[in-house]
């Protein structure tokens, strides 16, 4: 599969836009790195100023994706519509199936913390997650256990956090979880007081998938737009 050839700071031009293998068949109104025009039925552009950023950069315009109901007041920035939908496809294949909607992978050091902090808000936005702190017993094979929630999630959610980099390369069970969803189009990661070029300096396959950030919106504005990614 095609892979974008800039997939952490976007196109800064047509010209790139329409070279990337990934980008110029898909996205063919991705026309630089401070415009948007959107090619119907991505997304819908509201006029107004961002309430956060991607991890893969892009414009400051907010924008809503197709996906979202029309009474939604979630807003995303064109990057983060591009780096979603893909996803979003692979939700609306799935929609006959009877499966979890995400499966949240997280640094062991985390699961009383910010992992259970995003876990909370997307319970409470009726998403259902799969959750080590809440679906392995005690004395079930973990890694058994954690293989079935891999397969029977919609998508997966990596909480990259300061705990996470620290983890990755001692080769945990984070580690394994995170080598799984890398393999499909159904990651997203979610960086939470660290940096994507801090990720990058322990895990660049991950940090070249955008996906969304904590540093310039709350976790809740993120589980948001979550939850609106998976409902069918």
């Amino acid at each position: 599969m095609a892979r974008c050839t800039a997939p952490v700071e976007g196109h800064r031009t047509a010209s790139g836009a329409a070279a990337c293998p990934a980008c110029r068949g898909r996205y063919g109104g991705y026309s630089s790195y401070g415009s948007y025009s959107p090619p119907s039925p991505s997304y819908s552009s509201s006029g107004s100023s961002a309430v956060g950023r991607s991890g893969g950069g892009g414009s400051g315009r907010s924008v809503k994706p197709r996906w979202s109901r029309p009474t939604s007041s979630v807003l995303y920035t064109p990057a983060e519509v591009l780096a979603l939908t893909p996803v979003r496809e692979r939700v609306e294949k799935q929609a006959s199936l009877d499966l979890r909607d995400v499966f949240l992978c997280h640094a062991w050091d985390d699961r009383q913390g910010a992992a259970k902090d995003l876990h909370d808000l997307l319970v409470s936005l009726d998403v259902k997650v799969w959750f080590s702190e809440k679906d392995v017993g005690l004395g079930v094979p973990l890694l058994r256990t954690i293989d079935k929630g891999l397969a029977n999630s919609r998508i997966g959610v990596v909480l990259v956090t300061p705990a996470l980099l620290r983890r990755l390369p001692q080769e945990s069970i984070a580690d394994r979880e995170l080598s799984a969803l890398l393999a499909g189009e159904r990651l997203i990661p979610i960086v939470h007081d660290t940096t994507y070029e801090a990720l990058r300096e322990v895990s660049p396959m991950l940090a070249s998938r955008s996906g969304l950030s904590t540093i310039e919106e709350p976790m809740a504005n993120v589980a948001a737009k979550l939850a609106e990614l998976v409902a069918l």
